[in-house]
């Protein structure tokens, strides 16, 4: 009997040891995902240029020579970057449509989520989705969490107002959330200053970091630790990751970062601008401490990083309208010009090697810019297709799968549209849509202003003015009245909700 029992124990302890061997060699065939997001963090934003020149190559520009992100700058060298690549205006729509695959006019959260008070605005519409997303809702973390994923999150969250269950990025699908919660800006980076507990604006505090109150930790790097350390737990455990590291930088208040206050002190550049690009290189230190401790783990080779920022740069230069915070682009976080809406975008594996089976399931071209339109809705599709994971069928998806356009090809089947919705004010911009459609881009102002020039329409050929400085609404009547009907079918399929009058009538967009 005892003999028998001892045959039992060994034949068990056998299976587990051949069910964790069965279960590693599956971790290692599963591909590991970071997705590296950015808070305020522009197209122009870095010093990686990601504007093209009449050829397509990279075209560097002033702020690119200002802003040091060398770690930024190798992912780029060993991958792709997208000098079109959209998000919407603001920070929770962006959020909210990476996690859903879906376009901000779709899932009706189209402003930045106020954590205690429904922000719509005087004329915004009525019933915008100011809850954010619920534990009801299909998710990007979810959907990879039910398929044997350890899903992270760690920063920003800002999916839900503080009452709300997306103030909980556990409730949307992630197994670990650090620092997320309703808030959408730190109280402070100073860790000698709790980030933001304690102090008069207690309610913007960041969670979840006791551990480094009271020391001279900044938030980028608490935040980089944090990451680096569930990471690590993930790989000890055998399990494949999905991390979703959404940083607060480079968002206010500014402050400087001492560990690269010096870079900038001669810059000739405003405080607040030098505080500002302190946070850029702080998060580009972060990128790099992420990629070593990826090679450091063994796991590079599996592991694609995605890097994006989450709406136009709010970098403390010049008026949200003119030319200087995204220079040479025109605009800024919240306006309704390219600088308001473009995003950093890099694609690469964190260890290319052309030969793996894991990067033969989507090849990323390396050192290569494309030119071709995609948006943030697009990362959705993409991470699931590639972690051979299925939406539901009754889920609906605006954004197409980025594989062809990540090798450095051309992509003839994607539509080349971008539709931008902000029925909400004051803003920056308020009351708007952008449409863009190849080349054309046009502004709807649902209430003319100065800032919309005075009329209901804007209209931009981009191919011959990438910097938006000549409407041709007047005397381009016909591409205007073309453009117009696109516009109004893409919102109509979208179901886009309207902003109001001063009797609370829906104010529809007119044909010119």
């Amino acid at each position: 009997m005892e003999h028998r029992t001892i045959l039992g124990l060994f034949a068990v302890a056998i299976a587990l040891l051949s069910g964790q061997a069965l279960f590693a060699e599956s971790a290692a065939q599963r591909p590991n995902v970071v997705l590296f997001l950015v808070d305020d963090l522009g197209v122009m934003d870095t010093s990686v240029p990601m504007l093209a020149d009449e050829n397509g190559k990279p075209k560097r520009y002033p702020l690119n020579d200002f802003y040091r992100t060398p770690n930024l700058e190798r992912l780029a060298a060993q991958g792709i970057r997208f000098s079109h690549f959209y998000a919407m205006n603001v920070c929770s729509p962006t959020r909210v449509s990476i996690l859903t695959g879906q376009n901000a006019v779709r899932h009706h959260t189209t402003n930045w989520i106020n954590p205690d008070q429904n922000n719509a605005g005087p004329f915004g519409a009525a019933d915008w989705n100011w809850e954010g997303l619920t534990s009801r809702d299909v998710t990007l973390p979810r959907l990879l969490q039910q398929a044997g994923y350890r899903t992270i999150h760690v920063g920003k969250g800002h999916f839900g107002p503080r009452h709300a269950e997306g103030a909980d990025p556990t409730n949307l699908g992630f197994d670990v959330n650090v620092g997320g919660a309703s808030i959408g800006a730190p109280g402070s980076y100073y860790g000698a200053k709790n980030f933001g507990h304690g102090i008069a604006n207690n309610r913007a505090a960041v969670p979840h970091l006791e551990k480094y109150h009271g020391t001279d930790t900044f938030l980028t790097e608490a935040l980089t630790l944090e990451a680096k350390a569930h990471v690590a737990a993930a790989v000890e455990d055998r399990k494949p990751f999905f991390l979703y590291f959404a940083h607060y930088a480079v968002h206010a208040p500014f402050n400087s970062d001492p560990r690269f206050a010096d870079n900038y002190r001669d810059s000739g550049m405003p405080e607040e601008a030098q505080a500002f690009a302190t946070l850029v290189e702080g998060m580009d230190k972060s990128l790099g401490d992420v990629l070593a401790h990826l090679e450091s783990l063994g796991v590079a080779e599996n592991t694609l990083i995605l890097f994006v920022g989450d709406n136009g740069s709010d970098a403390p230069l010049g008026h949200e309208h003119s030319v200087a915070s995204a220079a040479p682009l025109r605009g800024k976080k919240g306006a309704h010009y390219e600088g308001g809406m473009r995003v950093p975008f890099v694609a690469a594996w964190a260890k290319p090697q052309s030969n793996h089976a894991l990067q033969q399931r989507l090849p990323i071209a390396a050192n290569t810019l494309q030119g071709q339109l995609a948006a943030v809705f697009d990362l959705f599709p993409t991470v699931l297709a590639l972690c051979d994971v299925a939406a539901p069928p009754d889920h609906p998806i605006d954004g197409v799968r980025l594989d062809r356009l990540l090798s450095g090809q051309a992509d003839e089947s994607r539509p080349e549209e971008f539709l931008m919705h902000y029925p909400h004010g004051p803003h920056r911009s308020s009351y708007f849509t952008c449409y863009r459609q190849g080349d054309w881009k046009l502004i709807y102002h649902y209430l003319p202003s100065e800032a919309s020039e005075h009329s209901h329409y804007q209209l931009y050929n981009l191919a011959s003015d990438p910097f938006e400085q000549r409407n041709l609404a007047e005397s381009e009547g016909e591409q205007l009245r073309r453009m117009t009907r696109a516009m109004l079918a893409a919102l109509e399929r979208h179901g886009a909700q309207w902003p109001r009058d001063e009797d609370g009538k829906p104010l529809e967009p007119k044909l010119p």
